[in-house]
């Protein structure tokens, strides 16, 4: 039966077959995940203020975001915990784990009493769910882009990388529309519950989609050769803990504008700008389907020109674009502050497209769930998580966005220097046997399915 099996996944066409439900059981994956987590963000610029800190003043948008911070303090922590286990027992049964993690997080936010119902522990549960959506897209990102990679050919990385990172717009564009619809008159009186209980649909969806697929040829070659590594956390940060820090900084330019550009925006947008609500959410969506094209686009074609330059290219264009972003909101003209917000997130995509092919390529197979998975979380702590709180408290000190301007130059000349001090690991023998025309291990467990 195993040769049988064996041969299956060794036939060009069934081998394409199990590529595509691998590529689309990790964007699905991580659209849910996203949609989860993107929803959070959206309710803490727009709700979780005055419904859970009682205070609608920018002290209160000001503590949801630093809710917003702790889960991603936390996603450093998944990444480490499912890191250890996607390298020990396998990427696929992390990543189910991972989206009950995070959607049984969601799905218990809608179900939340506010703070003129239970007190002060209506933002404590907030938090601590917030913690576990941290845990649960922590431990996300670095299963799924591995399923994906490690499926594809070496001259097709990139691509194949940038299909779960493309479920980032489509996640964004999702949560954000489904905002949108219920942001009515009652959406502070309940309906900015109803996304957030949604979530429990695309779960099942997510659930039937993962558990069909078969584990990655690499990680599936390491385990048949009982070289499994046992620690992955402590192997990665004695020989490889530069790599990882490099990780970290590459990312910076690209995860705190980001932040800036899809979260913070809604803000500046409704309070300093007195644009409306709905608007800016309608922008947003619009912006974010873009990416679903863009980010596959740049993951291709650092396939085509090289990792390094298209990411280049990105953190460049974004650093040169700090002020105009904020130029072309002030005009309050609908038609050039969408317009902003789509460009800066096309910048955004230039690296975000190549991004997991660059990390990934830095660390081996046995541990490179960990190590991947480690460096990119690690950037939510330095940039993605403090970055909308820095700018609020900005914003409310001065008035204005000069320095916010400076602060995202700041991140792109940290970036550019990290990217330039990356270089990527040679493929080790297991990467082998993602190439074409390879024989494939098949995984005990796995072999009825195959």
């Amino acid at each position: 039966m195993a040769d049988a099996a064996a041969a299956q996944l060794n036939d060009p066409v069934a081998r394409r077959r199990i590529k595509r439900r691998a590529v689309v059981a990790s964007t699905v994956g991580t659209t849910i995940e996203w949609y989860d987590f993107f929803l959070y963000n959206t309710a803490a610029a727009l709700v979780f203020g005055p419904l859970f800190f009682n205070n609608s003043s920018s002290g209160g948008v000001l503590l949801a975001f630093s809710t917003q911070f702790v889960g991603f303090a936390a996603r450093p922590l998944g990444a480490a915990i499912f890191g250890h286990y996607g390298d020990r027992i396998g990427r696929k049964y992390s990543l189910v784990a991972t989206l009950l993690i995070m959607g049984g997080a969601t799905v218990l936010i809608g179900l939340l009493p506010t703070y003129d119902t239970i007190g002060v522990w209506a933002p404590v549960l907030l938090t601590v769910l917030r913690v576990l959506q941290g845990i649960g897209v922590g431990g996300e990102w670095g299963g799924s882009v591995l399923m994906a990679m490690e499926w594809g050919h070496r001259r097709q990385r990139g691509l194949m990388a940038a299909w779960p990172q493309a479920g980032v717009p489509i996640g964004l564009a999702t949560g954000t529309f489904v905002v949108w619809a219920f942001a009515g008159p009652d959406f502070l009186n309940g309906g900015w519950r109803w996304p957030f209980i949604a979530s429990i649909v695309l779960i099942a969806i997510g659930l039937v989609v993962r558990l069909t697929v078969l584990e990655s040829p690499a990680f599936a070659a390491v385990r048949s050769s009982g070289k499994v590594v046992k620690l992955p956390l402590v192997e990665t940060l004695k020989y490889q803990w530069r790599d990882v820090l490099k990780a970290l900084f590459v990312r910076t330019a690209e995860q705190a504008p980001f932040y800036l550009f899809t979260s913070f925006v809604l803000v500046y947008g409704t309070q300093q700008l007195k644009l409306q609500r709905a608007d800016l959410l309608l922008y947003l969506i619009v912006a974010a389907l873009i990416g679903i094209v863009s980010v596959p686009f740049f993951g291709w074609l650092s396939d085509v020109l090289g990792r390094r330059l298209v990411y280049g290219a990105g953190v460049v264009l974004t650093g040169l674009y700090a002020f105009p972003y904020f130029a072309l909101l002030d005009t309050r003209v609908g038609a050039l502050v969408v317009l902003g917000m789509i460009l800066g997130l096309v910048f955004h995509d230039m690296m975000y497209g190549p991004q997991a092919a660059l990390i990934s390529e830095s660390f081996g197979t046995g541990v490179r769930y960990t190590g991947a998975g480690l460096g990119y979380q690690l950037a939510s702590i330095t940039a993605g998580g403090p970055a909308p709180l820095i700018a609020t408290a900005v914003l409310a000190a001065t008035g204005g966005t000069f320095w916010i301007s400076i602060y995202i130059i700041g991140c792109a000349v940290v970036s550019l220097i990290a990217l330039l001090l990356m270089h990527p690991k040679p493929p080790d023998e297991y990467d082998e046997h993602s190439e074409d025309g390879s024989t494939v291990p098949v995984v005990e467990g796995e072999r009825a399915q195959a």
